[in-house]
């Protein structure tokens, strides 16, 4: 059974290696001239002086230098949010269902290889392959992408470098296979079953991402006043997911907003800070947040629902291997 996988599958599992190496190589090149820019700019002396106020102006020069330097090269990022879906749409999705398709499913099952014995070892297989790749490109995309995870305009949180690099791909990419697997024992033709992927895994991963990402561990409040210091820190990596501006009574005046003034200063009309808002004493700054300090933490729990998924749908399918004709 092993053998007969390799064979079925090598043209795919070639292409794939192929692609890995071009995908690869262009990453370690973008990667080192990203690395020898963010130094030669000065960044890490930024990075290492974080909240001090005398880099304030030099140090967002430097990075935006930096940013609009390489902004072109981190939308390449893009082909790694789709890495997932691909593996999912071609070898997910065909594995049962290119079979029972072409009829070759008869042959192997009355050739004393029971349907049970051969789910697990193509689907341990592939998954494995699935599991080195992800692992492979979810670790090589950190790496790459470092360079602009540091500093005052990125934030890991964001759903465009949250979903590309970490430990989730594997999650996605282990999904993405188990649904392919088990779309092609509901509707055993490869198109219905590639569809149904591609819908599947599209809907379930922007309901979590919208729904129960945020709400992963309780979100924390911070206050902080409209006139004076005190305000965050916005190299921390925070995720603000609410924010606004509340007078004293605590009654919001200004949502997805801020106001910060320093102390003493005034509005342009020489009117207190804050007053064409109808701010007056015990005004203040209130944000909804989840640490930086998490990332990882929502990292795993993202990744561990995922591949909770994966498995229950591979049960799923080999409950429904029996029943196919």
């Amino acid at each position: 059974m092993i053998w007969l996988t390799w064979r079925q599958h090598r043209r795919e599992a070639l292409f794939a290696l192929a692609g890995l190496a071009v995908i690869g190589t262009l990453m370690v090149v973008t990667g080192l001239a990203m690395r020898t820019a963010f130094n030669d700019y000065g960044l890490p002396e930024c990075v290492a002086r974080a909240g001090d106020a005398g880099a304030g102006s030099n140090c967002n020069r430097a990075f935006n230098q930096f940013y609009d330097q390489f902004s072109a090269v981190s939308l390449a990022g893009i082909l790694f949010l789709v890495l997932p879906l691909l593996v999912g749409l071609f070898w997910g999705a065909p594995l049962v269902a290119r079979e029972v398709e072409q009829g070759t499913h008869r042959f192997v099952w009355t050739q004393g290889v029971s349907r049970r014995r051969w789910a697990l070892v193509k689907f341990g297989l592939v998954g494995a392959a699935a599991l080195v790749a992800s692992v492979g490109y979810g670790l090589g995309v950190s790496w790459w992408v470092s360079p602009l995870n540091q500093g005052w305009r990125q934030n890991r949180f964001d759903a465009f470098f949250f979903d590309m690099q970490g430990v989730a791909p594997v999650g996605y990419t282990l999904f993405a296979v188990a649904l392919g697997i088990f779309a092609g024992t509901v509707w055993p033709r490869m198109l219905p079953a590639m569809a149904a992927t591609l819908v599947g895994f599209v809907g379930v991963r922007v309901a979590l991402a919208t729904l129960a990402r945020p709400r992963y561990l309780p979100a924390r409040e911070l206050t902080y006043p409209v006139q004076g210091t005190g305000e965050p820190d916005p190299t921390g990596g925070d995720w603000i997911l609410s924010s606004g501006v509340h007078d004293a009574s605590g009654r919001m005046v200004a949502p997805n907003a801020q106001v910060i003034c320093p102390p003493g200063a005034s509005g342009p009309d020489g009117r207190a800070c804050g007053a064409e808002l109808g701010l007056g004493p015990g005004a203040y700054n209130w944000q909804l947040y989840q640490p930086g300090s998490r990332y990882w933490l929502f990292q795993t729990i993202e990744t561990g629902i995922f591949v909770a998924l994966a498995v229950l749908l591979l049960v799923l399918a080999i409950r429904r291997i029996r029943r196919i004709a």
